[in-house]
């Protein structure tokens, strides 16, 4: 990882001019938009902006036409751009004026950028490079103040390392409980063959630590763990981490204003955590579902999840039956069809999944060069991405009232979209209308998670392998039974079964001032206010909470800052107040919680035809965020004090541990 982002170096033009007559070449090995962008920001200059607009018809950069001569003259301006900012020493220009701004963004991805997205570009891409997600102080509190004050994380995967970075800068005492022995959350325990990103991970990582030298697009599980470590070191934050324990509880003391924070070590001993406050970051992905089919116990060889995958075992030749075909199983299946002898995949009904060129693709040296020394390159780079992956979807994911096809589509947008997925299906299965027949769902696009289509329909035309349409009926010492009573044998057993996203917090007890977490849930209905707070649990914040997953696409890093912002918010409100407590009130938590569903009724998720993760057992859709992510943002950039109800500590409280 680059230590130093090129428009943090005060050398960055002299050590772009002393390429020479190489600079124009290796800048022509860039993408065309990035490069546009970073001239009209260095210029004002929006002759080449108005030139490229009809020649881009999307984000992604395989959506711009080749224009080599057009894309010649513009390196050679940059070039001589690079050159004056030398010669005059002047220093890099701060954002963009907003109506320059706008013209930039609508021209780079082919379309109209709605104008409350600007102040999230702003604050995403950072120019003024003071990280604008950081939360400061209004009134420094005294060391003392501080050093009675203790926060306790749960989890150190993306979010909760976020959490730890933040409390680190701000000066507040924080623990970290990890049930693993190392960083990485969920891809820490992922490790089946083929596990990736979906998200273009230059978006898929934080503002605050940018990564120029990525592999892949797309990055393979090895790449985001070896990143997030990387951040981990980076942060300083080790001396605050206890990894192999696990919070077995937290319980609300109203007297002292604490939460009495039971945790478990590795060899079944437990101690107490007193801590003003708790922070959740496990997750909603933390905890997998593990299917109770009849007569598992009996099956003789091996059986395990594909989030705890048994590197012990040999498949290669192996008779495998993989029960499952979401997002993981279309990662692992392709993987698994190599090595084994015969591979059967059940498929309880199909997804959705998208081609992208880029998915497997490697990140050249050359566009690796640009991210790290072309300056505001990474940035407009890390724009394009956040609009490719994110909102650009979502007005195609909302019912039409008078769309004549509703079974099948939304509106005339989300059937365009329909129709290239067909399309791309029938190519890739030759024309096999049986195996057509049964991959293509009958729902909306989206209407489950979209998926990426990592090889999965090439596939199932192998010769070792079939797909089942239907459900297990049961499993026996020697194989999988399916609904017609058909048994296929299997010397190995993978479930690709997802995970308890509906029961987030599980297997924690969480007590606050009137009962469990559970009872306020029961088994599937989480509610957060925002995603992050619920009534009559004071000083608790979730981080990847209820009603915060992006369904429609976008980052779960970028929603989980802005949940750390406004969580610190929160800790800065208490702190500065002298301690006590903050607590939603009921209006403003129902009153969000009314929103959340009427937009969900509008949105594909709620469709009649889908059964989907993201709904609970009464049809509620308890996992996605319906919001835009300018709009999620929004809601979350302020902590709004009149939505709590705030109490002043007690005189005699104080946090600290007990063996």
């Amino acid at each position: 990882m680059s230590p130093l982002p090129p428009e943090h170096r005060e050398s960055v033009f002299s050590d772009l001019l002393s390429e020479a007559g190489h600079l124009e070449d290796r800048l022509m090995a860039l993408d065309d938009v990035p490069l546009l962008l970073v001239y009209t920001h260095l210029t004002e200059d929006e002759s080449f902006l108005r030139e490229y607009a009809p020649h881009i018809k999307g984000a992604w950069a395989f959506e711009v036409e080749d224009v080599p001569e057009l894309k010649r003259r513009l390196c050679k301006a940059l070039v001589a751009t690079f050159r004056d900012y030398a010669d005059s020493g002047r220093p890099l220009p701060p954002a963009p004026a907003p109506d320059l701004l706008q013209r930039m963004c609508d021209a780079s991805v082919g379309t109209k950028v709605p104008s409350e997205y600007m102040p999230m570009v702003l604050e995403e891409l950072n120019f003024d490079r003071t990280d604008a997600k950081t939360v400061k102080w209004r009134q420094q509190p005294s060391p003392e103040v501080l050093e009675n004050f203790m926060v306790v994380v749960i989890g150190a995967g993306y979010s909760g390392l976020a959490m730890a970075a933040k409390l680190k800068d701000a000066g507040i005492p924080f623990t970290v409980i990890e049930k693993n022995p190392d960083v990485g959350g969920t891809w820490f325990e992922n490790t089946y063959p083929g596990v990736a990103v979906d998200t273009p991970n230059h978006f898929y990582s934080y503002s605050f630590r940018v990564k120029p030298d990525w592999e892949h697009y797309f990055a393979t599980g090895d790449e985001i763990i070896d990143y997030i470590r990387t951040c981990y070191h980076e942060m300083g934050v080790a001396d605050h981490m206890r990894f192999e324990e696990e919070v077995v509880s937290a319980v609300w003391d109203n007297d002292s204003a604490l939460w009495h924070v039971t945790v478990r070590r590795k060899d079944g001993s437990q101690y107490r955590i007193d801590a003003n406050a708790v922070v959740s970051a496990t997750g909603l992905l933390n905890r997998p579902a593990i299917p109770d089919f009849p007569g598992m116990e009996t099956f003789k060889g091996p059986i395990f999840h594909s989030a705890r995958w048994d590197h012990s075992v040999d498949l290669a030749g192996k008779t495998v039956v993989q029960v499952g075909t979401g997002a993981s199983g279309m990662q692992l299946g392709p993987k698994v069809a190599e090595v084994a002898g015969k591979l059967t995949i059940f498929q309880r009904s199909p997804h959705w999944a998208r081609y992208n060129p880029l998915l497997y693709a490697q990140v050249s040296d050359a566009v690796k060069w640009g991210l790290a020394n072309v300056p505001y390159y990474n940035k407009w780079y890390r724009f394009q991405l956040l609009w490719a992956t994110s909102d650009l979807v979502l007005p195609t994911l909302k019912k039409d009232p008078d769309w004549p096809e509703h079974e099948t589509s939304l509106n005339a947008a989300n059937k365009a979209i329909r129709e290239q997925l067909v399309e791309h299906i029938r190519k890739q299965l030759n024309g096999d209308e049986e195996l057509i027949a049964k991959v293509i769902p009958k729902f909306p696009p989206y209407g489950k998670r979209m998926l990426r289509d990592s090889n999965w329909y090439s596939a199932l035309t192998r010769d070792n392998v079939e797909l089942v349409a239907g459900t297990v009926e049961r499993i026996t010492e020697s194989g999988v039974v399916d609904r017609d009573g058909v048994e296929h044998p299997a010397d190995v057993i993978i479930l690709a079964t997802g995970f308890k996203a509906q029961a987030p917090l599980f297997p924690m007890e969480v007590i606050g001032t009137n009962g469990s977490i559970r009872d306020h849930w029961g088994e599937d209905n989480p509610r957060a206010h925002l995603g992050i707070t619920v009534p009559e649990f004071p000083n608790f914040f979730i981080l990847y909470g209820p009603g915060t997953n992006g369904g429609h696409g976008g980052s779960a890093v970028y929603n989980s800052e802005c949940q750390v912002r406004y969580t610190m918010q929160a800790l800065r409100e208490i702190i500065e107040r002298g301690g006590g407590a903050v607590d939603v009130r009921k209006e403003p938590f129902e009153a969000y919680q009314k929103l959340v569903d009427d937009e969900h009724a509008r949105l594909v998720w709620t469709h009649p035809g889908v059964n989907n993760w993201y709904r609970n057992k009464a049809g509620r859709v308890v996992t996605n965020s319906p919001w835009p992510l300018s709009k999620y943002r929004n809601l979350t950039a302020e902590f709004d004090p009149s939505e709590y109800d705030i109490t002043p500590a007690p005189s005699s409280a104080e946090a600290g541990e007990t063996a």
